[in-house]
């Protein structure tokens, strides 16, 4: 059943518990008691259909906004939510990873700090390449387009074709991390470890169903229209 603004917040999220990793990049902070979603949105000036729009592509893998649903929800603060979510992957999911991969990485033999060290460093570039290219590239091209103003050189296709699912790399990490890593190397915290990542790529996964459920079809309705 998809969320609807009438359900209590608090229901939402226990729906589906990872909801609550998102309710910071709306600045929405636990306490809410009994408030159904619209209350709660209206209280911190968030648009409901939006908030919705997110928690339903979040939550329900089989859920595709219509074209009809996104023209009828206030867009302008998606750009917003996606630069919230950038922040939150490389000011503290990427450095709470790498503080804990790093103190397994002292523990190892040369060649397997090595091997780890470099397939991390290379993938936390591949991020920040991804998400520089969005800020410097996308989202100002978005807002352009909410100002009426259309770059002829640029198209949101050209996002789309090059759109990487940057979380798959992390699968290369956590084999390393299961199948090579000697036994006995810091055993509880290679677990911890494990289920950061894990928790990383399945967020990392929503995020790229937004972009490409939300953002890519928003962008070619504003293409058009202009």
């Amino acid at each position: 059943m998809y969320f609807t603004k009438n359900m209590k917040l608090a229901d939402v999220l226990l729906a589906n518990h990872s909801l609550v990793l998102m309710l910071q990049r709306f600045n929405i902070p636990l306490g809410f008691g009994e408030k159904t979603v619209a209350e709660v949105c209206a209280q911190h000036k968030v648009d409901c259909a939006f908030f919705l729009l997110i928690c339903n592509v979040y939550t329900h893998d089989d859920y595709l906004p219509t074209e009809a649903e996104l023209d009828a929800t206030d867009m302008s603060g998606l750009v917003n939510y996606l630069v919230e979510s950038h922040q939150y992957y490389l000011v503290e999911r990427i450095p709470h990873i790498e503080r804990h991969l790093n103190r397994i990485a002292d523990a190892c033999k040369q060649e397997h700090k090595t091997i780890l060290l470099r397939f991390f460093n290379d993938y936390k570039t591949e991020v920040y390449h991804h998400f520089s290219y969005e800020e410097e590239t996308v989202f100002p091209y978005i807002q352009g387009l909410h100002h009426g103003l259309k770059d002829s050189k640029y198209c949101i296709n050209q996002f789309e074709e090059n759109h990487s699912n940057i979380e798959d790399k992390l699968g290369d990490l956590t084999n390393i991390i299961i199948k090579y890593l000697p036994g006995d190397i810091m055993p509880k915290e290679r677990v911890s470890l494990m289920f950061d990542i894990f928790q990383l790529s399945n967020d990392l996964n929503k995020h790229s169903l937004i972009e490409e459920k939300i953002l890519i079809p928003y962008v070619e309705s504003l293409e058009k229209k202009l």
